[in-house]
This record gives structure tokens, sequence and C-alpha cells, in this order.
């Protein structure tokens, strides 16, 4: 693949809902560009975007895939992503790396959640966008349906650019509104240009026709006061002007065209290869990036290839076979492949060997990549959201936003000494997603996978299997209780043993009292050397290893004062090991007397929601047993839910939202605080504790 210069260079982001056809839309782009030598299907797992084994499996993307192709003396970066709310990192890094976001809505189903949060995402990095409606071809399709729909939801800078016409329920032909021309497609998806249609071949389609001209027109007047003062007078706009104005709207985010296509019949895949080169901003053409030179100050960084080489890290792969690939946007001058470059975020240098570009999986050598495009770089120390500079000028460009993992699993090897491996693999999981944490739990001493989703941890798991080899079991972690007293106690405790040599003695009154500790508080006030000295240590650590576990559950005990306040000893029978038992039995009776009981974790939630859904969420942490704390708007539509809920009724609630709000809420949970148990759920936390011993 040739190099090219900034201004022929198109970086586009696929996003949208799952299931509205981005990975089949990539297809048939790659296929009419000639890209891809045949058309294939998801649900055959023949297409190039979704060559992962799981991806093949499952028939969705779970991964950003990277599809560079030539067309028309163009280079375009194609960034495939997944559409599904548990791989949300994977969307953000697509949008990171491109400059337009393809937003994908199907006709048959409209505007989803999926849509809304590509929108969003878009608008919050400042990248132009692109509504495709597809699967115009379905017998349920209704492209103005959909396309009112999106003016609706997304205000009135939605611009349509080409429309199906319909006749009887079928598509006769599409009319590009820029051109005004009409074109029909062949079977084998080539188009041939057609007479503009008539009131007779698709009712009122002639006033329709009007009406989106005068629409396109409009939001092109808004460009600029030329083009306004042009409108008003009632002069139409020429096809370059359109075209310029549509340009310079996009780049700006003031117009949003849509288009409309068919991918399993590739009717309206040329218009939109057309629209690509002529309506989308090149790198050069959007806002110049922001970074901050190691003092923290703001600076401009021009997408120009005579500038100092800068790149960002914005998605690494974890392959098996190749190694660490990390995909690369150059944001200035020109990375080289076999040079040494500064990575900026963590100070080293970095030695940058083979670099390529990606076709899916198709891999082809590249010695460079200029300013704006998209290349590979393979085992290379950096991470996703590194800075890559020249050492004559250190930069560094803000992090990626990612949501915080809010679903978590314990995860145990199946097989014995396995342990190790899934720690490893998982590693390696970790460093291409970083919506993936894996700790161990200090109280329960689990190793807790946290992702997005059910669906996160289970292909977390299915692609440690498939691309380290070790199974993992996934189980509902455990909640870390602990256990306290209420009330103060005297008690004795007296290890006495005679056997065949020295015999054993140790004996220790001792107080237990309520205090706020989360370890053991030991004091001594014994008098007249009831107990000698040098026995204290033995006594406060047999006290220390017995808080371990408390008498209820076995469960860590807390707020726990020992004040050592009596004894008694032998001179020759006494030991630190006798005085240690003595302390232990003292401390299990003192504990049934003082009125034990358990104690849950309780977690601060914060839950972010569309006001509709308000209501159902509020009586939900009701029955959680949550106390909701305050509630407070946050944006249009949208409100904060602020409570306290124990964290035992917190584990399946990712779920409960995602269903409840269709994708649309977010939340985060936090570890606050330690509660007294109600009574009601003792016996069922004892009797569970106890199977599992």
């Amino acid at each position: 693949m040739k190099e090219y210069d900034v201004t022929r260079i198109k970086n586009i982001a696929l996003a949208g809902h799952n299931g509205s056809g981005k990975t089949s839309l990539a297809e048939a782009i790659l296929f009419k560009a000639g890209a891809a030598d045949r058309l294939g299907k998801t649900a055959d797992g023949t297409t190039v975007c979704d060559y992962d084994p799981e991806e093949v499996k499952r028939q969705i993307s779970i991964g950003t895939s990277l599809a560079s192709f030539e067309y028309n003396d163009y280079k375009f970066n194609i960034l495939d992503t997944p559409g599904l709310f548990d791989f949300a990192a994977e969307m953000i890094e697509g949008v990171r790396a491109a400059d337009t976001v393809l937003i994908t809505v199907s006709a048959k189903s409209g505007v989803k959640v999926g849509a809304r949060k590509a929108y969003s995402e878009a608008v919050k990095q400042g990248k132009s966008k692109m509504f495709v409606i597809t699967k115009i071809d379905d017998k349920d399709a209704n492209f103005f349906n959909v396309l009112t729909e999106l003016k609706t939801v997304f205000g009135p800078t939605v611009c349509p650019v080409v429309v199906p016409v319909v006749s009887h329920g079928q598509i006769v032909e599409y009319v590009n509104l820029i051109e005004m021309k009409a074109y029909k497609y062949d079977a084998k998806g080539n188009a041939i240009e057609t007479e503009m249609p008539t009131a007779e071949i698709s009712e009122k389609f002639e006033y329709r026709v009007d009406g989106l001209v005068a629409a396109v027109s409009e939001a092109v007047a808004e460009t600029s006061d030329e083009l306004m003062e042009k409108f008003f007078e009632g002069e139409p706009f020429t096809q370059k002007e359109l075209i310029d104005g549509i340009h310079d709207g996009m780049n700006r985010g003031i117009i949003t065209p849509v288009v409309c296509t068919s991918a399993t019949e590739l009717a309206g895949i040329d218009m939109l290869l057309k629209e690509f080169e002529l309506l989308l901003p090149n790198p050069s053409e959007v806002y110049a990036a922001e970074a901050y030179t190691p003092a923290k100050d703001v600076v401009e960084v021009k997408c120009d290839k005579s500038e100092p080489m800068s790149a960002y890290v914005f998605k690494t792969i974890a392959d098996p076979f190749v190694g660490k690939m990390s995909m690369i946007r150059v944001m200035s001058g020109r990375l080289n492949a076999n040079s040494d470059v500064v990575n900026a975020t963590t100070g080293s240098t970095e030695k940058i060997g083979k670099l390529f570009t990606l076709c899916g999986k198709k891999q082809s050598d590249a010695a460079g990549a200029n300013a704006g495009d998209i290349v590979v770089a393979s085992k290379i120390g950096a991470n996703t959201g590194n800075t890559l500079t020249d050492n004559s000028r250190i930069i560094e460009f803000a992090a990626m936003e990612f949501p915080r993992p809010c679903y978590s699993m314990a995860v145990k090897a199946k097989a014995q000494g396995d342990e190790a491996k899934i720690s490893s693999g998982i590693q390696r999981l970790l460093e291409e997603d970083p919506t993936l944490s894996y700790v161990q739990d200090e109280n329960t001493k689990e190793q807790i996978l946290s992702g997005l989703g059910e669906q996160h941890i289970e292909v977390a798991a299915a692609k440690l299997k498939a691309k380290f080899g070790v199974d993992a079991d996934l189980t509902v972690p455990k909640i870390a209780y602990k256990e306290t007293i209420r009330k103060k106690v005297k008690v004795e405790g007296k290890h006495k043993k005679q056997s065949g040599g020295h015999g054993q003695y140790g004996h220790v009154w001792i107080e237990f009292e309520p205090c706020v500790s989360d370890t053991l508080v030991f004091e001594e006030k014994v008098f007249g050397g009831a107990v000698p000295k040098n026995y204290f240590p033995a006594v406060q650590k047999g006290l220390e290893e017995s808080v371990k576990k408390g008498v209820l559950a076995g469960c860590p005990v807390v707020g726990l004062k020992a004040i050592l306040v009596d004894g008694s000893y032998h001179p020759v029978d006494s030991s630190e090991m006798a005085f240690k038992t003595a302390a232990s039995i003292a401390y299990k009776e003192g504990l049934r007397q003082a009125d034990p009981v358990m104690l849950e974790p309780i977690g601060e939630l914060k839950v972010t929601a569309p006001d509709d859904n308000t209501g159902d969420i509020m009586g939900e942490l009701n029955k959680r047993r949550g106390r909701v704390l305050g509630m407070e708007p946050v944006e249009h539509g949208i409100t904060l839910i602020q409570a306290e809920v124990p964290m035992r009724e917190m584990h399946d609630f990712a779920m409960y939202l995602r269903q409840t709000t269709r994708g649309m809420g977010s939340f985060t949970f936090d570890f606050i605080r330690y509660e007294q148990l109600p009574a009601n759920l003792l016996t069922e936390v004892i009797s569970a504790a106890g199977s599992e011993e």
C-alpha cells in the first residue's frame, strides 16, 4: 500500500446499536472498493472485520477491527466497532482514532440506544457525524419514518443526502439530493442512472423531493453568511456549494448528513464511497488536537507531516502468536519503522520495529505512516492511551475516559496448578481491554474479574481458554462479612495440661468490649505480677490469630478491644504457647457472651438514568434494602440517584439497570462502611458460610 498525503486520508469509525448492520456495511464497502474479493456474511462467519473466533462463534462484534484500503487515490481507514454495551471501550477507542463517526440506524427498527450513545460519544470527542440508514431492502423498512425519528431525537442538524423512492412497498430507485440524480441498481449492485421520480412513480414523491431539497439547502445556508443571503434571495445552490457547505457543516458539527444503503444488495454503497470522498473531513481539516507539555501547558498539535512526530496508541490487541499489537494514530510528523521514539506517558524509549497496515486480519508491511494515518506496531511496550513522540518535542495527549467495571465474578482455575497461567493470561487481556479489572479480594482471598456485564466476563473467560489455553470457573463472589460484639464482658481462659515431663499451664482473665477499630486493640492492666510481662506478647498473639475467625460464621472480627486484667502462672509449666492457648479459649468464650453480631459491607451507589426510569429504579433499590439519599438532574432528561445499598444485593444490578433503561443507565458503586446485618438474614449467611467450609 502506497503512502498518502494527509489530504487523501479518511478515518471513519462505524458505530451504532448492536444488530444495526455495521459489520455488514463494512463488508459491502470493502467489496465495492475492491479490497475484498467476496461479500462475506456475519451469519456465515466470513466477514473481513469479525475474524476473532469468539466473534465468529457468537455472530457479534467484540473488538474494534481496522480495515485499511485504497480507493480512487484515497486511503480509507475503517474502524468497525461493537454495538454491545459490554464492549463500550472498543467504541470509545474507535471513535478516538477516527475523524468521522458513521452511525448506523436500521430502517426496520429505527433509532436505538446504541445510536444515541454513538452520537453522544462523537459529540463528546468533537468528531463529525453521518447517519447511514441500513437494511433499506427489508420488507418492514421505512426510511422516512426513521428520518423523521432522527430529526426528532438529534435535532435540525440532520440533513438527508441520499433517499430511496418507494413504490408499492418496493424501492425502485435512489435519489442523490446533491447531484439531483436518480439511480437504479442491478443484481450486482451497479448503479444505472435513471429519470428523476415523478408523483406517478411514488405517491407524493415530487412534494417530498422539493421538501428534502429545501431541507438540504436550509442546512447548507447555515454554514456561511454568503450562502444564507443567497438562500433568502431564493437562488438555488450549485452542486459545488452544496458539497462544500455540507463538508464544512460536518466539520463544524452543525450538519449530520443521512444516506441509505442495502449492504446485501450493494445498493447505495457506491454513493456512500463518493460521499466519503466529497463530504468527510480529512485529518488536517479537523480541529487541532490538544496535548500537554511536561510543564502541563496546553499546546495545539497540527496534523502536518512537517511537524515533529507525535502519535497516540488507541488500541492494543493481545495476540498469542504475533504478540502484543498496538494500533497507532499518527497525530503529526511521520512514524517510521525501525526507529526509536519516546513514550511520553512513561518516559521510556520505545523501539519501533515492523509497522504494518491491517484489513481485518490481513497484514501488509508499511515503511512508515504520515500525519493523519493509522498504522499497527507489534511487540512494543506502550499500552492503550500512551503517547509516542519525537525526542525534539515531548508532549502527551489526554487519556481516553472509559466506563468503570460494574459486574464482577470470582475466577478459579479448573485444573490445579493453572493459577499462574490464569494470572498471566488475564494480564494480557487487561492490556487489551481497559474496562476489565482483576484483583484479589483482601478479605475473601478470591481472585475477582470485573467488567461491564455478564457477556463481557464470559468473553474474557472464553479468550483465556482459546488464546492462552487455561480453563477457568466463574462463580458469584463471596461477600466479605465481618463480626463484632455489642457488650462488655469479663471471661476466664485457662489451659492446664499434665503430661510425662513438663506440663502446660496458662491462665488469664480478659475483658472484651466494643470499640471503633478495624484491628484488635490490646491492653494490659495486670497488677502484682499475676501474669509475668514476658507472657503479654503471647496473649496478644493468641488473640490476634483468634480474631481472624468469629464465633458466628467464622468471619474476621472487628471493633474489638481486649484488656488483660488478671491471671496466674506456674513457674515450671507456664510457657508462651500455654498463654497463647489460654487467650484463644478466653476469646471464644468471651465472644459468645458479648452479644456477637454479623456486619455486612455497604456501598455508595450513584445511578445515572433517564427521568422516565427513576421511579422503577427507586422501587428496585427499596427491594434491595437500599436507602435513597437524593436525586438531582445532571443533563436534559437524565437524573442522578444517590443511595446506600448493601453489597450482597448488588451482584446483578448491572443487568437490571441495562434492561430497565435499555442500556441508557450507568452507575458507580464504592464501598463506604460496615453495618449490622438484619437478624432475618443471619441464619442464611451462617448456613452459607458453613457449607463453604
